[in-house]
């Protein structure tokens, strides 16, 4: 079913699935693939690969006694890596033929509270990703970061791309796919452990319990909006088929109610 010129599909990726060029035109094919089935999506980005330990690295090395800065210039260096992502897989999808547009999170409505380097999103103003939808545009929104009152860019607490895709899709009352680089989630880290599980289907509850005993494949403040806000969520592998995942894991508690756009 078609979607009209309204946004009806948040999809974040995260570093690794845009680590390499190959992987950036795939997932610029997945967005296409959805376009043309009918979704309008608007895409949520990580910073690739291992750019914000880099990052880390960088401003580490520029400082006194080696360590790295927090604060206002350390927020606005790590948050070029969400920044550059988005560009990539904007100027990505634009290149096959689906406009797309890159935002900051603060240019998407994210609006933050706290201090650099431990926001926390108190409100999304979804009316720039809905006009963008409607002129027929994809946005592309740097994850991970949100504008304050004062105009300043304020970065999450890491994995808070998840927390920005899973606010977003509040806002706009639309399901929420991450695409990460494990199948779904699991009973226990795929990365660490061997015979592991992968749990095809979970209520938001039992996401919520396993991001709090440590299970990393979702963040889990993003567990906890999820949960709060009823968001359906579908968890899968980068390389899952490009016109629909067969795999994965998604999270569920019932039809999502009606939710307002202007505030998280």
């Amino acid at each position: 079913m078609s979607a009209g010129r309204h946004p009806s599909r948040v999809v974040k990726f995260g570093g690794t699935s845009l680590g390499t060029v190959f992987r950036l035109r795939r997932a610029a094919r997945r967005v296409e693939a959805l376009q043309r089935a009918g979704e309008r999506v608007v895409a949520v980005v990580s910073a690739r690969g291992d750019t914000t330990d880099r990052l880390v690295a960088l401003l580490g090395g520029v400082s006194r006694g080696g360590g790295a800065p927090h604060g206002r210039e350390s927020d606005r260096a790590l948050a070029t890596g969400e920044d550059l992502a988005a560009a990539l897989l904007a100027a990505a999808l634009t290149s096959r033929g689906v406009p797309a547009r890159s935002l900051r999170g603060g240019e998407a409505g994210v609006a933050v509270e706290g201090d650099h380097g431990a926001g926390e999103i108190h409100r999304v103003d979804a009316a720039a990703l809905r006009a963008l939808v409607a002129d027929g545009l994809v946005p592309v929104v740097s994850g991970f970061q949100g504008a304050r009152w004062d105009g300043e860019t304020v970065t999450l607490a890491r994995g808070g791309s998840d927390t920005s895709a899973v606010a977003l899709a509040a806002a706009l009352a639309v399901p929420c796919d991450i695409v990460t680089d494990v199948e779904g989630v699991h009973d226990r880290d795929p990365n660490r452990h061997r015979g592991t599980r992968l749990l095809p289907r979970l209520t938001h509850e039992e996401l919520l319990a396993l991001a709090a005993s440590g299970a990393k494949v979702v963040s889990a403040e993003a567990a906890r909006l999820a949960a709060e806000r009823r968001v359906p969520l579908r968890v899968y592998r980068w390389d899952e088929p490009i016109r629909g995942p067969r795999f994965g894991t998604s999270v569920s508690s019932g039809p999502l109610p009606r939710l307002l756009a202007e505030a998280v």
